[in-house]
């Protein structure tokens, strides 16, 4: 199984990072990262009020059930210093989004360990961010509607990029 890592950028649903650390562990995703003003759990040390990181934590939990508590995780607001530091491990960094440059999920064979990049739910991922990325992958939709949820479309992407 190939060392997939998730990054959950301006995701602002506690109830999608909720989902999609549980979609995250349940396929064997190494690690989370929420970058941007994505809400995470409480951690030692968190700097934020305590009704605030208390508040966000059971919100989180009402989806989760558990997964916070079982895969690592950490917050690093900071994307483009994420993704140079991944970058320098050796992770290919691959942004999920419909762009122009995407190629299909279904056409995309990754040879090393690679950190996925999943956007705001409205508006995505910005144009400066896809252009740090090394890769851009897309699911090809079948039917009316332009595009999934995030959870739904993060869940299609890791299913298949951890099989590998």
């Amino acid at each position: 199984m190939r060392n997939v890592t998730l990054i959950l950028h301006d995701v602002r649903s506690t109830h999608n990072v909720g989902s999609l650390l549980r979609t995250a562990e349940g396929l064997g995703v190494q690690k989370v990262y929420f970058s941007g003003y994505t809400p995470y759990p409480e951690t030692a040390g968190d700097k934020r009020l305590p009704h605030i990181s208390g508040k966000l934590t059971r919100q989180i939990h009402k989806t989760a059930l558990g997964a916070e508590l079982l895969i690592a995780w950490e917050p690093q607001p900071d994307i483009f210093k994420l993704i140079k530091t991944l970058n320098r491990q050796g992770y290919l960094i691959v942004a999920l989004e419909q762009n122009e440059k995407s190629i299909s999920l279904e056409q995309f064979k990754p040879d090393q360990q690679l950190a996925l990049i999943v956007g705001n739910e409205v508006s995505g991922l910005t144009q400066e961010i896809l252009g740090a990325c090394d890769k851009i992958i897309e699911i090809p939709m079948k039917g009316s509607k332009e595009s999934f949820n995030v959870v739904q479309a993060a869940a299609i992407a890791l299913y298949r990029l951890t099989a590998a």
